[in-house]
């Protein structure tokens, strides 16, 4: 499951040195990392670890898209009751539908790719999704990127590619009966990023092109997804089955409720943090998640990390980190600029 997070007009839109602004710091951070780094570790839990005495695993990920989006279109329906927003689409319904269709095959991907690849190698993978999104970025909204952005972009491929291709000679995947099948599972990473990009993108530009309000987004985007889901599960006959397979393995239908909650509740988390702190503040949240969940993984799941892997995630998690540090710098004003602010403060105050 992945969350789209929109730059804000203003990055601090609460005073942090007061004593409320560091308990709603720990609020957000806190919760942030909660949910999203139990949603991982369910995530692979699901997937990867079998589940009664006949040792068999889970392997409807489609099942999980339902499961997740029905629960997040009821969530985001009754917060629009409650608040009053308007119910009706914003935006020509086709649009939804297309973004459902990729946020569908997007999480698809990511749940089939933990069949095949570990998942600290599936987290450090999704930090290469600023690549895919660039791509689009030039071709939906005709944005330009700086030359840093490209270098910093090169170096997480670099430490992504060298995790993914150098797993320690222990790390089994259960499906391949072997080492990690990296060329399969990176296949299927490589779809996650490029649908994700696609995804986020199209949102992007959804935002700005209509007044949109992000609960109405959610809404609609995740009923077609519950629509979609629920005939590609009909189409392949895998819905019986799923019900079956947690009929008879409470275990894992208890896991399933948690990871569709959690998954909730993060959008929240994640949308009180962007309104209250920016969208600085959560990417080095976001960031640090992905690095305890990394390291969590790695001890909870017995994940042994190769040192060409601790290498590699060196170099992607301190491109990212450089990345945010350079971006709190605010870029120096141009004569063109003070000029237009010498004009403001000139003609005064609007009436």
């Amino acid at each position: 499951m992945e969350f789209m997070a929109g730059e804000t007009g203003a990055e601090n839109v609460v005073d942090r040195d007061g004593k409320s602004g560091i308990w709603q710091g720990v609020f957000a951070v806190s919760g942030i990392m909660t949910s999203l780094v139990i949603y991982g570790v369910l995530q692979e839990k699901i997937m990867r670890v079998p589940y009664g005495t006949e040792k068999e695993f889970f392997k409807y990920s489609l099942f999980l898209v339902f499961c997740n989006r029905i629960t997040t279109s009821t969530v985001s329906a009754a917060f629009l009751l409650v608040s009053n927003k308007a119910l009706d689409p914003v935006a020509p319904f086709y649009t939804y539908g297309l973004i459902s269709l990729t946020n569908i095959l997007t999480t698809t991907c990511q749940y089939e790719a933990l069949k095949y690849v570990s998942f600290p190698v599936q987290t450090l993978a999704k930090c290469a999704k600023m690549i895919p999104v660039m791509l689009w970025g030039t071709v939906i909204m005709q944005k330009r990127y700086r030359g840093p952005d490209y270098l910093i972009a090169f170096l997480v491929t670099v430490g992504c590619s060298i995790f993914a291709l150098y797993p320690a000679g222990s790390d089994v995947s259960p499906y391949s009966g072997g080492r990690e099948s990296t060329v399969w599972g990176v296949s299927l990473m490589a779809g996650y990023l490029g649908f994700d990009g696609f995804t986020s993108t199209f949102q992007d530009k959804l935002f700005k092109g209509y007044d949109m309000e992000i609960h109405n987004q959610i809404f609609y985007t995740t009923v077609c997804s519950c629509i979609l889901s629920f005939t590609g599960l009909l189409l392949q006959g895998h819905l019986p089955q799923a019900i079956d397979f947690v009929h008879r393995h409470h275990d894992c239908f208890f896991d399933i409720v948690l990871l569709s909650t959690v998954a909730s509740s993060s959008q929240f988390f994640i949308s009180y943090t962007i309104r209250t702190f920016g969208a600085l503040t959560f990417a080095a949240i976001m960031t640090t998640r992905q690095l305890a969940s990394i390291l969590l993984s790695s001890v909870w799941f017995v994940h042994p990390l190769s040192w060409e892997q601790m290498i590699g995630a060196a170099i992607v998690f301190g491109s990212l980190y450089t990345r945010s540090f350079l971006k709190k710098a605010p870029p120096k004003p141009t004569p063109s600029d003070l000029e237009q602010s010498m004009d403001e403060r000139s003609r005064g105050p609007a009436g």
